[in-house]
């Protein structure tokens, strides 16, 4: 007799298998000292020894692309989300002075199409490159019922070391010590439920010329990937210039860099010192965030800090710019008076960028 399948369910494993076999090059274009990337197995393995580590202290970091994702869906551009999520995880490593080695990454969708879920990998794939980390496996879930039919979901974890003599810690820091910001490359993502809020309101579809940008729609706008910052900052903190490093998601520069001062100490900013990209100067604008808003939500333009000696500030600065970060000294590290007045003070924002 004809019984009931897994497919009449809304699950297609062959679509599973066919997606795995696609995705299985873009993992091997990975390979790294470590770990040769291959997929299939029930895990993947790494070996710190062959990456060079003698005694290494692992960190590890997981997160997502928050409602970024909805403008990949509804734009139908999925080949960049993927860069989102592994610079959201390797960038959160990176700040602890740890070298990214190795990326797992979830995706969950209500009925799994492969050519989308092969351009998500591609994105990741991408990414991973960048960072120099190695995809050594993931997992594919088809969930009808919990996602809507072309939705989708993910989710990263990536893992980095340093050697135990290394990393950066808070108690580093101190009174009189510059920092530097390195540029963001757009909104990163965090926030984008506010971002999305505003086109709401404002009536905009994500097909017509972006406000901020009239070469490209707003969808390909905001989709811009994160930043990632391995490549250029590693060196510098294994070079011993770097004393901590904080990298701005949510919660923006006000809520990110207190995370590595020490007690006792506040970052005072000056706005003026770096450019506001265009899309902040929208939301702003034409979204009526007020400033306030804008700098305990948005990177505005800085998507890491470093803190460093003022004597290796502008050699520094100097070598991220090299690197290819556009990099900022934006401030001082300083006493924080004994009240409840914000660990960190940004001078000169509305006149400088909105003035």
């Amino acid at each position: 007799m004809t019984g009931r399948s897994y497919k009449d369910a809304g699950v297609d494993i062959d679509a599973g298998q066919d997606m795995v076999e696609g995705i299985a090059p873009l993992a091997q274009a990975t390979a790294r000292a470590g770990a040769e990337a291959t997929l299939g197995g029930f895990g993947g393995l790494f070996d710190p020894g062959a990456a060079g580590f003698r005694d290494p202290i692992l960190v590890a970091a997981t997160d997502g692309v928050g409602t970024k994702v909805k403008i990949a869906i509804e734009t139908g551009v999925h080949d960049t989300i993927g860069v989102d999520l592994v610079a959201m995880c390797v960038n959160d490593l990176l700040v602890q002075g740890a070298e990214p080695l190795f990326f797992l990454d979830y995706f969950a969708s209500g009925e799994l199409d492969v050519g989308t879920g092969v351009d998500v990998l591609a994105g990741i794939s991408t990414g991973c490159r960048q960072a120099g980390c190695a995809l050594i496996g993931g997992e594919t879930a088809e969930m009808p019922g919990l996602y809507a039919g072309g939705d989708y979901d993910l989710a990263g974890f990536a893992v980095g070391a340093y050697e135990r003599d290394g990393g950066l810690h808070p108690g580093r820091v101190q009174d009189g010590d510059a920092v530097l910001g390195l540029a963001a490359d757009g909104v990163h993502a965090n926030g984008f439920s506010l971002v999305r809020r505003v086109i709401a309101d404002l009536g905009l579809p994500l097909d017509v010329p972006a406000p901020f940008d009239a070469d490209q729609t707003l969808g390909r706008a905001l989709l811009t990937p994160t930043r990632i910052y391995v490549p250029g900052v590693l060196p510098e903190i294994r070079a011993e210039r770097i004393k901590g490093l904080a990298h701005i998601t949510g919660g923006g520069l006000m809520e990110n860099i207190p995370r590595i001062l020490p007690e006792g100490l506040e970052a005072r900013l000056d706005a003026a010192q770096w450019p506001l990209p265009p899309v902040f100067g929208w939301l702003a604008r034409d979204g009526e965030v007020p400033m306030a808003e804008m700098l305990r939500t948005f990177n505005c333009g800085i998507g890491m800090v470093a803190v460093t000696d003022p004597a290796h500030a502008e050699a520094t600065a100097d070598a991220l710019r090299e690197a290819g970060h556009p990099t900022y000294r934006i401030g001082t590290v300083a006493l924080h008076p004994d009240d409840d007045s914000p660990r960190v003070k940004v001078a000169n924002a509305e006149a400088a960028w909105l003035g």
